[in-house]
């Protein structure tokens, strides 16, 4: 298979310059604070979210998580959580992002709030999204030099 006869090309030319102008006229469609939004997968693939707003803050919860022992997703509850009423609340649906506002200064979300299950801790938060589209969730304790970054990537 060869490719396309050199008289041709232009409309290859034309063609990608349309699919061009659709992906910036789509990525320029929805507002810089709400690029957040949507459901995501980290680089482990292990676990998934969906990020929306609520009363002007955005939140996220558990859509999927992998299980390693076989169990299925309902049978994990929240056994870690230092408040003992919330223990037996599923992980399965959880909300575990909260409280982040839009800083349109800085194309950033800050001051949320990110619950880590594993642990039963409770984490500041903050997150930006690259300029290769991936999510970068920070949880630290008081400086955001004291923590961990989780990178999703977007799912449909």
């Amino acid at each position: 298979m060869s490719f396309a006869p050199a008289k041709n090309y232009k409309f290859y030319v034309v063609l990608l310059a349309a699919l061009l102008m659709t992906i910036g006229v789509f990525a320029q469609s929805v507002p810089a604070r709400e690029q957040i939004c949507g459901k995501w997968e980290n680089e482990d693939k292990s676990l998934r979210i969906h990020i929306f707003t609520e009363n002007n803050d955005f939140l996220a919860k558990i859509i999927w998580f992998s299980d390693t022992e076989g169990k299925p997703m309902s049978y994990w509850k929240d056994k870690r959580n230092p408040d003992p009423a919330l223990r037996n609340r599923r992980i399965l649906g959880m909300s575990i992002l909260s409280g982040l506002k839009y800083d349109a200064k800085k194309n950033t979300w800050e001051d949320g709030k990110v619950y880590d299950s594993r642990h039963g801790k409770t984490w500041n938060a903050s997150a930006k999204i690259s300029p290769k589209g991936l999510l970068k969730v920070r949880g630290y304790w008081h400086f955001k030099w004291i923590g961990k970054t989780m990178t999703f990537h977007r799912i449909p």
